[in-house]
C-alpha cells in the first residue's frame, strides 16, 4: 500500500461558526482570523494506492459552482486537484472509487463536474464507484433546514442518477469488514453517519478525521463547530476518539488544517494535545529508513 496526501485547494470561513461558543481571543491564538473574521482552511484529500485499487478519499469542494458561490469562501493558494494527481503521477481516469466521509459541498463537490459543452453534471471519476453511508445518503438527499445550504444536489444526486454509487451500511461505531483495505469509524455529531477512515501504514495507525476535529485548533474537546447538529453528542464523540487514539499511538491526519498535514498526540494537564506535527511524506521516509 501507499498512501499520497492530495491538495484539492484552500478557502476562508468564519472563525466563530468554525468554533462555536468558544470566545475569539481564544480560538485566534491557533487559528488567526483577518478583517473579515475569516480563518484559513484545507481540503486536504488522501489517495490510497492498494494492489490495483486507487482510492480518493473526499474530493474537496470542486470547480462548477459560480463565482458569487466561491465569493463566499475567499478561495486561497493555488492547490487543485488534477495539479495535485500530476505530482503523484496519476489522474482522475485513474481512480477506482471515491470514499465520501459526508456530503457536505467541501467534501464532495470534486465528485461531479459540469461538461462545459452540454452543461450536464457527470461524475468526475468516470472509471470509480462512489461510496457513501446510506444513512447519510438519506439524511443528505432530505436535508434538514440546518444542513440544506451544504447538501447541494448538483453535488449529489448525479451520482446515484449515473448509476455509480454504493452505499454502506452498518451502525458501528467501528465498521471493521469493508470494502476498503481500511477500518471505518462512525461519527454523528457533526452530521449522521459522518466515516473516519482508520488506516494501518507501515507500522502506524492513521486515522483522516475529517469535521470531528478540523484542526489543530479544535483539539480541546469542547472546541466544537457551531456547524455540528448534534454539539453534545460530538463532545462525548471526540472525548473517546481522543483517548484511544493516544492509547493506540495514532497520528491525525488533517483535511482542513492548512498547516499541519499529520500530528502526533500527547497528554497534557489541559487534555489531549498536539505533540508533534509533520509532513506525511517526511514522516514516513524517516520512520521507513529508522525501521529498515
Amino acid at each position: 500500500m501507499k498512501i499520497y496526501p492530495i491538495e484539492a485547494g484552500n478557502f476562508k470561513l468564519d472563525g466563530g461558526a468554525m468554533f462555536g461558543v468558544v470566545p475569539k481571543k481564544i480560538w485566534e491564538k491557533t487559528n488567526p482570523a483577518d478583517k473579515d473574521n475569516l480563518i484559513e482552511m484545507s481540503c486536504r484529500c488522501l489517495l490510497i494506492e492498494d494492489e490495483k485499487r486507487l482510492i480518493l478519499v473526499d474530493t474537496g469542494f470542486g470547480n462548477k459552482q459560480s463565482s458569487r458561490f466561491f465569493g463566499h469562501y475567499k478561495l486561497w493558494g493555488k492547490h487543485n486537484l488534477e495539479n495535485s494527481f500530476d505530482k503523484v503521477g496519476f489522474s482522475k481516469e485513474d481512480i477506482t472509487d471515491v470514499f465520501l466521509t459526508h456530503l457536505h459541498f467541501d467534501h464532495c463537490g470534486g465528485a461531479v463536474i459540469r461538461d462545459p459543452e452540454s452543461g450536464s453534471l457527470l461524475p468526475a471519476f468516470k472509471n470509480a464507484t462512489y461510496w457513501v453511508h446510506s444513512d447519510q445518503w438519506k439524511w443528505a438527499t432530505n436535508p434538514n433546514s440546518r444542513e440544506k445550504a451544504s447538501f447541494l444536489k448538483e453535488n449529489i444526486l448525479p451520482l446515484s442518477e449515473k448509476g455509480c454509487l454504493k452505499l454502506i451500511k452498518g451502525d458501528g461505531p467501528v465498521l471493521s469488514k469493508t470494502p476498503f483495505p481500511f477500518k471505518i469509524l462512525l461519527v454523528d455529531g457533526h452530521t449522521e453517519k459522518q466515516m473516519l477512515p482508520i488506516i494501518n501504514y507501515k507500522g502506524k495507525q492513521i486515522i483522516y478525521v475529517a469535521d470531528l476535529i478540523p484542526t489543530v485548533g479544535h483539539l480541546p474537546i469542547p472546541y466544537i463547530m457551531g456547524y455540528d447538529t448534534r454539539p453534545l453528542l460530538t463532545l462525548k464523540e471526540k472525548g473517546l476518539f481522543l483517548n484511544e487514539a493516544l492509547k493506540n499511538n495514532s497520528l491525525l491526519f488533517f483535511e482542513h488544517d492548512p498547516h499541519n498535514e499529520l500530528i502526533s498526540l500527547q497528554k497534557t494537564e489541559k487534555g489531549i494535545r498536539m505533540k508533534e506535527q509533520y509532513r506525511f511524506d517526511s514522516y514516513f521516509s524517516d520512520y521507513f529508513e529508522k525501521n529498515e
